[in-house]
């Protein structure tokens, strides 16, 4: 092997190794990000669907922690009024403080959404700095906060009014617990079983 030949495969040595510990490009690498197509947003924070919810004073998935944990909505046990079934007065009552969660939740999406709109502007012209990010995300904090206690309280007045049957049978109703109507237990008589559940 010449002297020219060996300085050149001296030469590249280094882009050789350079390239082995780089690794082969992977689909992964060329793949668009999953925000891709949200830069068209006017909040880029909140989607199309998020500002509708929140404009209308919807549940926005903030009271699960009571919803999943045996403490019916408002909203919900009016859809299911006839199937559970509540009485009259309860239906006055749970319509009561359904009608007042929505206000306030309509008062306080209002206020998160005016929260994102600023920061969102913030981002956009380029005029933000730590102490005013700070004050913004704690606006936007409190915004979110009051409106999920908002949605959770209204959980907590409409427990009260009902009974341990038409919870469960929420429950059921909601998909939350199986019917035991549906399946009587291996050994028993299904139609004693269905009576004592209050099935008929």
């Amino acid at each position: 092997m010449t002297q020219n030949r060996r300085g050149v495969r001296l030469a590249l040595l280094p882009v050789l190794l350079a390239l082995s510990f780089a690794g082969p490009a992977t689909a992964a690498d060329n793949r668009p990000s999953s925000y891709a197509g949200q830069e068209t947003r006017s909040i880029k924070s909140l989607s199309a669907d998020d500002l509708a919810e929140l404009r209308q004073g919807g549940g926005w998935g903030l009271a699960r922690a009571a919803e999943l944990n045996g403490m019916p909505g408002p909203a919900h046990l009016l859809e299911l009024k006839d199937r559970i079934p509540l009485s009259t007065g309860q239906v006055a009552a749970i319509t009561t403080i359904f009608r007042n969660m929505r206000v306030a939740a309509i008062t306080e999406g209002k206020r998160l959404i005016a929260g994102e709109e600023t920061l969102e502007k913030a981002f956009r012209n380029a005029n933000v700095n730590d102490r005013l990010l700070r004050e913004l995300l704690s606006e936007i904090g409190q915004a979110r906060t009051a409106l999920r206690y908002v949605h959770l309280a209204a959980h907590l007045k409409t427990l009260p009014l009902l009974s341990d049957d038409q919870i469960a049978r929420y429950n059921i109703l909601r998909g939350y617990a199986g019917d035991p109507c549906a399946n009587p237990p291996k050994g028993h008589d299904a139609s004693m079983w269905r009576k004592h559940n209050g099935c008929d």
